[in-house]
């Protein structure tokens, strides 16, 4: 594979944004009954709280499988939420999931050298983020420290859970793959991550902030951002795709 254009980070982002467009309401739906999903999983005893990052590999071949069908021409359903759960990689989509959880908690679990614990108690919903927090601890440093540790671990991951069920690859084959494909196209992914940045963080906020400030409403704030943060979203999601096809093509049988 040869080394991809900074650029191409940026055509990820607008081809996001076109698959989102053909169907907003059908993506939308889909994206808000994952949100359900997760929402009811920490119900479940003992495993409840571990499920949501357990299923994510799983949950993300339907949003992969989505712009597929988008792409054919084909109306997305929430159903599509079940695609991962058929797919003949299952068993090795939930052993990725659990590794995520893994290098997530080794991740987190480092910060505790920096910060005593702290980021790890937040994390875990034992402690609370407020003022005091934030200026007795070296919870930002921890987190920093966690967030580049875990670079590595999402090289690994991003690629993975397709290459697995459409590619039919092994677990380590499929992380081998993942990590050095996106090393190669670093800058791309560099450009792709900081558009993100200013498009899905720094706008919602810069935007509701300034019509708060205009209108003096803070209601009006969480009016324009849940929104808006929840439509970017879904078109990150959508985004995930192209990357995927620019590097590895189209998926022969995604059924």
């Amino acid at each position: 594979m040869e080394k991809l254009p900074a650029a191409t980070g940026w055509q990820w982002i607008k081809q996001g944004f076109a698959l989102f467009r053909k169907q907003p309401a059908e993506m939308s739906t889909l994206f808000l009954s994952y949100m359900f999903l997760m929402m009811i999983l920490p119900i479940i005893p003992v495993v409840g709280q571990v499920l949501p990052l357990l299923l994510i590999p799983v949950f993300s071949m339907a949003f992969m499988q989505a712009c597929v069908k988008i792409e054919k021409g084909q109306r997305v359903y929430p159903n599509l939420l079940l695609t991962g759960f058929r797919s003949a990689g299952l068993s090795r989509l939930l052993w990725l999931g659990l590794l995520y959880v893994c290098a997530a908690a080794l991740a987190i679990g480092a910060s505790t050298l920096v910060d005593g614990g702290v980021f790890w108690k937040v994390m875990a919903g034992s402690a609370r983020v407020d003022v005091e927090t934030m200026r007795h601890s070296n919870i930002r440093l921890a987190m920093l420290v966690s967030g580049l540790l875990y670079v590595p671990a999402a090289m690994a991951f991003w690629y993975a859970a397709p290459l697995i069920a459409w590619q039919d690859m092994g677990i380590v084959k499929a992380l081998f793959y993942s990590f050095h494909a996106v090393r190669r196209a670093g800058r791309a992914f560099l450009l792709y991550g900081l558009g993100w940045g200013l498009l899905g963080v720094l706008f919602p906020l810069l935007l509701s902030t300034v019509l708060g400030w205009i209108t003096g409403s803070p209601t009006l704030m969480v009016v324009v951002l849940l929104p808006l943060s929840m439509v970017l979203t879904v078109v990150m999601y959508c985004s995930f795709y192209p990357s995927y096809t620019t590097v590895f093509g189209r998926p022969a049988d995604a059924a």
